[in-house]
C-alpha cells in the first residue's frame, strides 16, 4: 500500500460524524451590531462599522482559512509531518457592485517544521480543497481560489510528558 492509499485509509470516517443540520442564532444588539451564537454556544460579534466586531465577509474569509487550516494540519499530522508553525495569510477581491461577492481569494500557507515534503503539502491542500473543506465547497463555483505555500525548516517544540 503506497503512502497515498494509507492517507486515504486513515481519513476514513473523517467528517462523517458531522450533523447534516447546523443551527445558530443571530441577535441584534444595537445600531448595526449583532451577536451570532453557534449551537455549541460560541459567539462572534458582527458590526457593519467594524468598531465592536468583525464584518460578516471577514468572518467568511476567516472561516475559509480556518476550515482549510484544520484540514491541512490534520492531514500533515496523519502523514507524520513534524509541524512547528502554521499560519495562513488570506487576501480576497470582491465584486465592486452589489452583490459584492468574493471573486478571487489568494491564500498563502506558511508552514514551519522538520523535513517538510512539498509533495505531502500539495496532497494535503488538494484533499482539503477538492473534498473536505466544507466552507470552500459552500462558496461560489466561479470564485478563483489560489493556494500557495512557503515552507520553513524549523524544529518542532518538544512534546511535554503527560503524567
Amino acid at each position: 500500500m503506497d503512502e497515498k492509499d494509507k492517507l486515504e485509509e486513515s481519513l476514513s470516517g473523517y467528517k462523517e460524524k458531522i450533523s447534516p443540520q447546523v443551527k445558530g442564532s443571530l441577535t441584534w444588539d444595537k445600531d448595526l451590531i449583532f451577536v451570532g451564537r453557534s449551537q455549541e454556544g460560541y459567539e462572534i460579534e458582527f458590526d457593519a462599522h467594524v468598531q465592536w466586531g468583525c464584518k460578516p465577509t471577514d468572518a467568511l474569509l476567516l472561516s475559509l482559512a480556518g476550515c482549510m487550516g484544520i484540514d491541512v494540519v490534520m492531514f500533515l499530522q496523519k502523514m507524520k509531518v513534524a509541524i512547528a508553525d502554521f499560519k495562513i495569510d488570506i487576501v480576497a477581491e470582491r465584486n465592486p457592485t452589489p452583490p459584492q461577492y468574493f471573486k478571487a481569494v489568494d491564500m498563502v500557507l506558511k508552514i514551519g517544521g522538520k523535513n517538510l515534503d512539498p509533495k505531502k503539502v500539495d496532497r494535503a491542500v488538494k484533499l482539503s480543497h477538492e473534498k473536505y473543506c466544507s466552507v470552500y465547497n459552500s462558496l461560489r463555483k466561479d470564485m478563483d481560489v489560489k493556494v500557495r505555500y512557503v515552507l520553513e525548516e524549523k524544529e518542532p517544540a518538544p512534546k511535554e510528558d503527560k503524567k
